[in-house]
């Protein structure tokens, strides 16, 4: 986060290109085309970051509430929107203590602006890995819902799930630590990148093979009914629309972040890549999307959250 001037950072020197001023802009490449910057307005990053923050509370409020939700699937989704919930109040809190110092209103030394720059950077890098790791913690266990369903809860056990929450949590801030600490080695955002790839096929293997299940699993109830075709074709294409949607979402959204600092490793001084660099806003805001799209994919399609979500509403504790 930068004392002076308009421009966001995630991790320091991540980007360093001048901000641009409109929201569509085509800046000069020095030795080819023009590259299309998109700047991202301080309102709109505070919009949605107050947006996710709302659904995520609410989220982690409903399942406080209900102890019919105190189960390991819900706790994950709990962490999920834990994890969303920190990405969404760092950076507010970056935009809003950003806006303080350009106004003059937030007068303080250079040093304590440095530690709190890493104070938000830990925070958001962690909360990014929780994220990512939670997701694929959620499609763990979904696959061992459906895959082993008679030993589900012998194998997904709370003391379980709570050793697996605690790992998580641990191995985000230690992550955070270490590349707050060695940002400027390769290493490092070679290591996070590979998280997410993981991640990625991890979930993609695990929802095509149980998309692969249903479908299965439909077309035996067709052959009793003797109805095979409309039911399958149905079922088969709202399940690979589900599907697309998860990890379409999640792709699009975590996808050029990490596109962004595979660059950083492989093109940092090729005038094409300077060309996604200056669209690092813009990454950050996909992410912060996703923030606020997971609560829609993951918590609210349950209809015991969402009849408790409407008691948070009306304060009926």
């Amino acid at each position: 986060m930068p004392a002076l001037g308009s421009q966001r950072r995630l991790l320091g020197s991540l980007n360093c290109t001048p901000p641009a001023t409109l929201p569509f802009t085509l800046a000069p490449n020095r030795t080819g085309p023009q590259c299309l910057e998109v700047s991202i307005p301080d309102g709109l990053f505070l919009s949605l970051g107050l947006v996710s923050l709302v659904e995520n509370v609410l989220v982690v409020a409903a399942i406080a509430k209900n102890r019919n939700l105190h189960s390991p699937m819900y706790y994950f989704i709990c962490c999920l929107a834990v994890s969303d919930l920190l990405v969404s109040v760092s950076n507010v809190l970056e935009t809003a203590v950003m806006l303080l110092l350009e106004a003059g209103v937030l007068a303080t030394q250079a040093a304590v602006v440095q530690q709190l720059d890493n104070v938000i950077d830990v925070l958001i890098c962690g909360s990014m890995v929780s994220s990512l790791c939670f997701l694929g913690a959620i499609a763990v266990d979904r696959y061992i819902s459906i895959f082993y369903a008679l030993r589900y809860h012998s194998v997904v056990t709370l003391p379980r799930a709570w050793r697996i929450i605690a790992a998580i949590w641990v191995a985000s801030i230690l992550t955070s630590l270490l590349f707050i600490t060695y940002y400027n080695h390769k290493v490092i955002l070679l290591c996070l990148v590979g998280l997410f790839i993981a991640m990625l096929a991890l979930m993609a293997v695990l929802y095509v093979h149980m998309l692969a299940r249903a479908c299965q699993h439909a077309r035996g109830i067709a052959r009793l009914q003797k109805r095979q075709h409309p039911i399958h074709q149905g079922f088969g294409l709202k399940g690979a629309a589900t599907l697309t949607i998860l990890l379409g979402v999640f792709f699009l959204c975590w996808g050029p972040f990490f596109l962004h600092l595979s660059l950083i490793v492989l093109c940092p001084q090729h005038p094409t890549c300077g060309c996604i660099f200056k669209n690092f806003n813009l990454f950050l805001a996909l992410i912060i999307c996703n923030a606020i799209v997971d609560p829609l994919i993951y918590a609210f399609r349950s209809q015991e959250l969402r009849k408790t979500l409407q008691e948070v509403l009306q304060c009926s504790w």
